[in-house]
């Protein structure tokens, strides 16, 4: 059974991949739920799409299991997966098409809000990271940004601080608002202190992510790779690609990961 193309769901997938660095190299795509909010759609649906993107030639990929049809794209099995995939140059002119005329399936659906670039810090951080409540997205940044720190130069921290001056929110409440650097230097006047003079300690992916799962104290709806991811995409969006590469050196490899794909 042969299943409906969705303009909307191929352009989420291509711009995925079109925004990675080296978007010519094969390796994984890092997909969540939230990406494809309101869209109606399945992981069978979602690895069809890639499936026909891939035998159109306008991606090479590989897939975990028998992911081919003889005719267009199929719903595939639970066993099936995709291991790599990389743009072909037929593929980014693809998305530079569709990114001139977005698909009109995009303007319409979604029943929870999709952040934009004039969406406040932390409602980024909110919808990006299934984050329920805007004080859990507060702490939870807070804690990213606190373990971030703690892997890099005290250079390199103000560096970042100096590109943060973006409010973290738009509210006459205290607590929630502010710039995006005050978060980033941490409301503890302690931590904020032995952030300046202490070197850079050295851990790994785990270590980070158990940090953020223990210290943040994650709601139910969330995961610790789902919300550093979140608040990685919402830095980026204020920082310079100078200062974007400066903090990826720092990171650990399936952390430095969500970064760049973030």
């Amino acid at each position: 059974m042969t299943i409906e193309l969705k303009e909307d769901v191929m352009y989420i997938l291509l711009t995925k991949m079109g925004n990675r660095p080296m978007s010519d190299e094969a390796k994984p795509i890092q997909l969540s739920p939230t990406d494809f909010t309101g869209r109606n759609t399945d992981k069978s649906e979602i690895l069809s799409h890639l499936d026909y993107l891939n035998q159109k030639g306008y991606i090479e990929a590989e897939f975990e299991g028998d992911a081919y049809a003889d005719e267009g794209p199929n719903p595939l099995p639970d066993h099936v997966g995709l291991r790599t995939a990389k743009m072909t140059p037929k593929g980014k002119e693809l998305l530079e098409q569709m990114k001139a005329n977005p698909p009109e399936a995009l303007q319409t659906g979604p029943s929870t809000p999709i952040a934009t670039k004039d969406t406040d810090f932390l409602e980024k951080v909110m919808l990006k990271g299934n984050i329920e409540d805007i004080y859990d997205a507060r702490d939870i940044t807070e804690i990213v940004f606190r373990t971030m720190r703690d892997l890099m130069t005290t250079e390199a921290q103000e560096d970042v601080a100096s590109d943060l001056h973006t409010k973290t929110l738009e509210t006459d409440k205290k607590a929630l608002s502010g710039e995006v650097s005050d978060l980033w230097k941490d409301s503890n006047p302690l931590v904020r202190f032995l952030s300046k003079i202490r070197p850079p300690l050295k851990f790994g992916d785990d270590t980070f992510l158990f940090r953020i799962e223990k210290e943040a104290g994650l709601p139910k709806t969330t995961g610790p790779n789902t919300v550093v991811k979140a608040v990685f995409s919402a830095t980026k969006e204020e920082l310079s690609d100078a200062r974007v590469a400066e903090v990826a050196e720092f990171l650990p490899g399936k952390v430095r990961t969500l970064w760049e794909e973030a």
